[in-house]
């Protein structure tokens, strides 16, 4: 890998991070919270109407993270970069890493960038964020803690409506996310997936079976439709169902696996 930086002084610091306001188990993680583009990059020749599309950052996540915090007092870290310029949900090097196409919309700067302008995206933006995390972790170490990773997902994909609201996704570990499909199948209102609208498996995501799965954490991986958080009246209210819920499915699971 060159030794040339791709972020300059200019650019936004890869990470948030914003500390916990008062003694909680829950972690908040945003992997799309951002869709900055570091400078060198340019606008990745995508045209500046697909920046507000979901193939740029997890539309309303960011706001939803931030007032979920607000009202749990939890740590919450967040991403700054566009999943356009490195999706830090992947692995480094899995091919959807960094993305020569979404959605139907080309990305020609991806697709035409050297394998050591990947490596340096993953040097400069992947890594700090998870390393973060992994600090964060660290520090809790033997306390009582739970990974919350926050997502959204667009209600459309492919030309084929999605008719959750929201979905949790788990592979190894369902312990936390049984019960709070309980929790939200009970709330009579919604209509909720179960790994839906994805699957999460050790390939397709990373930061859960890096950070929650190999720490034998319990975790959930919240996938919300993006329709029903564009908007901050949204964001407030999946917050304040999230800050009522949570807590209630972390006193139950603490009853279960003491």
């Amino acid at each position: 890998m060159s030794s040339r930086s791709l972020l300059a002084e200019s650019d936004p610091h890869p990470v948030r991070a914003h500390p916990a306001k008062h003694a909680s188990p829950f972690v908040l993680v945003s992997d799309h919270a951002g869709r900055a583009v570091p400078l060198a990059l340019g606008d990745l020749g995508v045209h500046a109407d697909d920046w507000d599309r979901h193939i740029a950052w997890d539309i309303g996540i960011a706001g939803v993270g931030h007032k979920l915090r607000d009202r749990l007092g939890a740590t919450l870290i967040e991403q700054t970069y566009s999943r356009l310029v490195i999706d830090c949900n992947r692995a480094p090097g899995h091919p959807t890493s960094v993305v020569i196409s979404s959605d139907g919309t080309t990305v020609p700067v991806n697709a035409s960038a050297p394998a050591d302008c990947h490596a340096r995206r993953a040097h400069e933006i992947l890594h700090p964020y998870h390393g973060r995390i992994a600090e964060e972790l660290n520090a809790r170490e033997g306390e009582p803690t739970a990974l919350i990773a926050l997502h959204s997902f667009t209600p459309v994909m492919g030309g084929v409506a999605r008719p959750w609201q929201i979905g949790l996704l788990h592979n190894r570990d369902s312990r936390l996310t049984s019960i709070m499909l309980e929790l939200l199948r009970a709330e009579g209102d919604l209509c909720v997936g179960d790994n839906e609208p994805y699957v999460l498996t050790d390939t397709s995501d990373y930061t859960v079976p890096l950070h929650a799965e190999a720490r034998g954490l319990p975790y959930l991986e919240v996938e919300i439709r993006q329709d029903l958080i564009a908007d901050e009246a949204g964001q407030c209210a999946w917050a304040d169902r999230l800050a009522r819920l949570l807590p209630i499915a972390w006193a139950r699971f603490c009853a279960t696996h003491a």
